[in-house]
């Protein structure tokens, strides 16, 4: 009322009547100073981490509405899986949320799920393992109870090994026969890039390794690397106090059914982690096969495809200067299929959509990823072209990989950076999402940085950092993975010949 705000309300005797606003082409002008509310970025919401005696670690962050997502991350996964029999992450993935010492089967966990509007999720990838949840937040007790029993007392009954052997059958038959091989892709580049490292072996069970992995397979590997110690328990939506008092109770007087029964490892290897650094080596894995039955079906204008994937180290996620660049050029080349819809959201404007997708014909698609790891990293480019044209599309990505170590042109590398920032502050919205990032983050560093901390991080990124870390990234030894028939050309030499030499040969490029 004491403002000059009071002004512009127009009143009758029924109260509000509107507003004497003036145009959007003036500025207001108010003599009083506004107070500014209470933002959401306060310390209120930022994350707590504490420590429980047996080593786990207890993350949490306030937030707004009646859900919350729970749940574990394990410092474990497919890169660990050396002393044991790989694939043994990919059965536990399937065999989550199945049958434990206090939840006879499955049917009795997805009925208490249902009374508290609870669902499940349990996600590998190759160095950790995560088992999330979300809730009613009146029923996070009960929950956790739950998420604890999965985690230390599983029962892995004859008939639920049975059905995993099963789905990991039809998974890999699936994606045997399924046109877009991206899975199997992935697997290849990372046998190829770090042969013999940790980080080579394979997420995708291997098919002679289904009827192998037995229950105390299973147990062994979860009695050595599911410590208290390698976990945080993580919480998006509750007090951070009650939660670790919750977490006590739930997770820090739990003894597992391994060590309850010393006999359910029998005589397996257990104790020894696998501790080596990821190496990059470089190399090829490729692997002839005709794929042109698998675009068959009434209508289908797809021709057969050969897929290509060029992979070059990139920076570790503890790197993080140089990190947050990789990022960066990672959305700079975007990417996509030829046919993809969308605007520029989708990278329309990025180099792989400027540069190859709407110059060259035959290329089908062309995308660029980054995967970061804690001693390593990987950025590929995933492209497709018919057989035909192996050679050709060889040299095109290439020479994109070359161009990555020239000067960015401001506008491209200013709408990338504005991409990264605005992906990150969408993805975070989700609450999910967030939970992973806040899991992660302590997992790996013990605490977790804010949006605003990266976001600042994106906008600081200059050309110079771009080309610094983009030569960097060329001077590894290139990996090279390739499914479809090549004829008598080697995709590696070809590939290699390129980036040694910094140059394409110009009987294509005229």
């Amino acid at each position: 009322p004491n403002s000059d705000w009071s002004s512009l309300i127009r009143k009758s005797r029924d109260g509000v009547e509107g507003y004497n606003l003036p145009p959007l082409t003036k500025n207001l002008t108010v003599k009083q100073d506004l107070k500014q509310p209470q933002s959401v970025s306060s310390r209120n919401y930022d994350t707590h981490v504490s420590q429980l005696d047996n080593g786990l670690k207890i993350a949490s962050e306030k937030l707004f509405g009646e859900f919350c997502t729970v749940g574990v991350i394990i410092d474990s996964g497919p890169r660990y899986e050396s002393p044991f029999i790989n694939g043994t992450t990919h059965f536990l993935e399937k065999l989550a949320f199945n049958s434990t010492s206090s939840f006879e089967n499955r049917e009795k966990i997805l009925e208490t799920l249902e009374k508290h509007g609870a669902i499940c999720d349990c996600q590998a990838g190759r160095d950790a393992i995560v088992y999330a949840l979300s809730c009613r937040r009146n029923g996070l007790p009960q929950i956790l109870s739950l998420l604890a029993d999965t985690i230390y007392r599983p029962l892995f009954q004859d008939f639920e090994l049975d059905q995993v052997r099963k789905a990991i059958e039809f998974e890999l038959e699936d994606l045997s026969t399924r046109p877009d091989p991206e899975p199997l892709l992935v697997e290849m580049i990372h046998e190829a890039a770090f042969s013999n490292s940790p980080l080579a072996n394979p997420k995708i069970c291997p098919s002679e390794n289904i009827n192998k992995i037995k229950k105390e397979d299973l147990y062994s590997y979860m009695k050595t690397l599911y410590e208290p110690k390698r976990t945080v328990l993580a919480c998006i939506g509750t007090d951070h106090n009650e939660f670790t008092q919750m977490a006590i109770e739930k997770f820090g007087l739990i003894k597992p059914i391994w060590d309850e029964n010393p006999e359910s490892v029998a005589n397996k290897p257990s104790g020894y982690i696998d501790t080596r650094r990821a190496v990059w080596t470089g190399g090829s894995k490729l692997i002839e096969k005709d794929l042109s039955e698998l675009n068959q079906g009434y209508n289908n204008q797809l021709p057969e495809l050969t897929h290509l994937i060029v992979g070059l180290e990139s920076p570790s996620f503890m790197n993080e200067r140089d990190f947050v660049t990789s990022c960066v050029i990672n959305t700079l080349m975007g990417g996509g299929g030829s046919f993809s819809a969308g605007g520029p959201g989708k990278g329309m404007y990025s180099r792989l959509y400027l540069n190859v997708l709407n110059r060259y014909h035959f290329m089908f698609s062309a995308t660029a990823y980054n995967q970061s790891y804690i001693d390593s990293g990987i950025f590929y480019i995933h492209a497709s072209a018919p057989p035909q044209y192996l050679e050709d599309m060889c040299d095109v990505i290439g020479q994109e990989l070359i161009r990555m170590t020239g000067p960015c042109d401001p506008v491209q590398l200013n709408r990338a950076k504005t991409q990264l920032q605005s992906m990150l502050f969408m993805n975070l919205e989700q609450r999910p999402v967030l939970f992973e990032d806040v899991a992660r983050q302590v997992l790996s560093r013990g605490r977790r940085e804010q949006a605003q901390y990266y976001f600042d991080r994106i906008e600081a990124i200059q050309d110079s950092d771009i080309q610094r870390v983009a030569r960097k990234m060329l001077e590894s030894p290139p990996a090279v993975a390739v499914l479809g028939r090549m004829g008598r050309l080697n995709p590696y030499d070809r590939i290699k010949k390129i980036i040694t030499s910094k140059s394409v040969p110009r009987k294509f490029f005229r």
